[in-house]
């Protein structure tokens, strides 16, 4: 039986479709809480088998695979609320566990990050070491804005994305005159300008960075304060860790919308052949600039947001190991799938903090588990679709 007729077959049984998405989502939902809770590197290590058997199952039995893959399409409302309750809900489930909560925030903000970085190199197959700059250049405009002229969180969160989408316009502008492994280095230059930059000028703060950011405030709620819902406290944290969902989701819609326009399938053109994207009238330029500035556009969010969450800033968060990190994120999550992004934004931010039992071992274990992984599937975890355009 072929792959598109097991998706027939289980898109054809509804009760079939709907346990398996609820089986999944909840499934996952499960794992990501014991790995976060759990600080036992022998349970960590337990884990990661677990995960990375699931990976073989679905590498030996692709009839799974497209088995949920088919459920998943035919009750997307359904994993869509499901998904929705599960974020709602789960800090509810962390038993106030603050540190828990602090990787999420970060695992979602680099997930916008992989995110904003996908429509680039899994889009468009253009390189871009540079996201960690942008990443950093809306964490300074908005810090800068809220320290010296008092501009609260929420009127900088969009001014500081509207600087870092100017400078990503003015990196890409230059930078097509370059193409492959030469663009590469252009984006490596920008990343160390921008740093060096932060690193020096007196208005930043040089080395020392940027201290007493102000932590935002909504109807009179200070995100410095314990979030009560339904009578139960959660920790300070969760008012970033709902803020920084929010984000998430924004961000999964917006990447959706625009796969699916005219400006995504321009992008794959790019990536698949730029001569006949050429020639089909494509303006090539136009939209290679356009994928740097949404790049930087949500770039510019997740840095307001990590600014104003720890309250505190400096050069060396804002590195080119940033990027290299986010880029990797990218690359073994599975290039052009949003799902394939986030865990591996989600696998990559967690692991190396998993791994810390290992002291001055754990890059090293980091660096295998990775390989690892992308020994079982070459292509990332969650592989690039090809493009449907009708059933």
């Amino acid at each position: 039986m072929t792959r598109s007729e097991h998706s027939a077959r289980a898109a054809s049984n509804p009760v079939a479709g709907m346990a398996t998405v609820v089986v999944v989502q909840l499934a996952g939902a499960v794992f990501l809480r014991q790995f976060l809770l759990i600080e036992d590197w022998r349970l960590v290590i337990g884990l990661l088998l677990i995960f990375g058997a699931a990976l073989v199952l679905m590498e030996r039995v692709p009839s799974l695979e497209a088995r949920v893959e088919a459920a998943f399409a035919r009750h997307s409302r359904l994993a869509l609320l499901l998904g929705m309750a599960i974020v709602l809900g789960f800090p509810f489930v962390l038993e106030g566990n603050t540190y828990a909560l602090h990787l999420c925030v970060i695992s979602m903000l680099y997930a916008v990050l992989a995110l904003a970085l996908n429509f680039q190199l899994g889009s468009a197959n253009i390189p871009n070491f540079a996201t960690g700059a942008s990443y950093g250049i809306g964490a300074y405009a908005s810090a800068l804005l809220a320290l010296n002229f008092g501009v609260s969180f929420w009127v900088a969160l969009p001014v500081a994305a509207v600087v870092a989408t100017i400078f990503g316009f003015l990196l890409g502008i230059p930078s097509m005159r370059t193409r492959d492994s030469y663009l590469a280095l252009v984006t490596i230059a920008f990343g160390v300008v921008i740093h060096q930059l932060l690193n020096n000028l007196e208005f930043t703060g040089g080395p020392n960075g940027l201290v007493g950011i102000p932590v935002p405030e909504l109807f009179g709620h200070s995100f410095g304060d314990p979030l009560v819902i339904f009578g139960q406290e959660l920790p300070s944290q969760a008012n970033f860790y709902y803020l920084s969902a929010l984000l998430v989701l924004i961000s999964i819609v917006f990447a959706r919308r625009l796969h699916d326009s005219r400006v995504g399938l321009a992008w794959n053109a790019l990536r698949t052949d730029e001569l006949a994207a050429r020639c089909q009238g494509i303006n090539v330029t136009w939209y290679k600039v356009l994928a740097f500035a949404v790049d930087a556009f949500l770039a510019g969010f997740a840095g307001t947001i990590y600014a104003f969450y720890v309250g505190f800033i400096s050069p060396d968060n804002f590195t080119f190991l940033v990027s290299v990190t986010i880029m990797t994120m990218v690359i073994a999550g599975g290039m052009d799938n949003i799902l394939g992004v986030i865990v591996g934004a989600f696998l990559l931010t967690l692991l190396p903090e998993k791994l810390r039992a290992f002291s001055d071992y754990r890059i090293l274990f980091f660096g295998v588990t990775v390989i690892a992984f992308l020994m079982i599937r070459p292509q990332g975890l969650f592989p690039q679709r090809l493009r449907r355009y009708g059933d």
